[in-house]
């Protein structure tokens, strides 16, 4: 079956993109989902109609991500821990923590956008990806230092 996606969908394709999935898929999950429509001589001239404004729109997110990003880039979080002997943290900086403090500088960000590999667990300076909607990422600076 051939379908013609309504909004990107990361396993198959950009919103536009005509795409061949399983019968079972495109009529069970994406054109009840409104993610894809049949393809038909209509429907196609409907998606080049919105085709132009889907990338106006995707367009006017980029900037307004690539904005957000360039505001984040200054930030810096400082966060305080308890530590132990040989500066040894009791415990670790994880996202919900970077996302709460980003929260109290007045700065909304969700904790899955916060790409951490791993839980911090020392003292110092660590850059920390922030990936922002329409393929824009930011990079702050998330300094740990000890509580007093």
């Amino acid at each position: 079956m051939q379908v013609i996606l309504k909004e990107d969908v990361s396993s198959l394709g950009k919103a536009g993109d005509v795409v061949k999935v399983a019968d079972g898929y495109g009529r069970n999950y994406l054109i009840p989902q409104g993610l894809a429509a049949e393809v038909n001589s209509r429907n196609i001239r409907m998606i080049e109609q919105q085709k132009k404004q889907i990338l106006l729109k995707a367009d006017r997110e980029k900037k307004k991500a690539e904005g957000f990003a360039a505001q984040l880039s200054a930030v810096v979080c400082t966060i305080a821990r308890k530590v132990g002997e040989q500066e040894k943290l009791f415990g670790s900086v994880n996202t919900k923590d970077i996302e709460e403090n980003l929260a109290a500088q007045g700065i909304t960000v969700d904790r899955k956008h916060i790409v951490l590999d791993e839980p911090i667990k020392a003292l110092g300076e660590f850059p920390v990806t922030v990936k922002l909607n329409a393929g824009v990422a930011a990079e702050i600076k998330v300094v740990v230092v000890a509580e007093n």
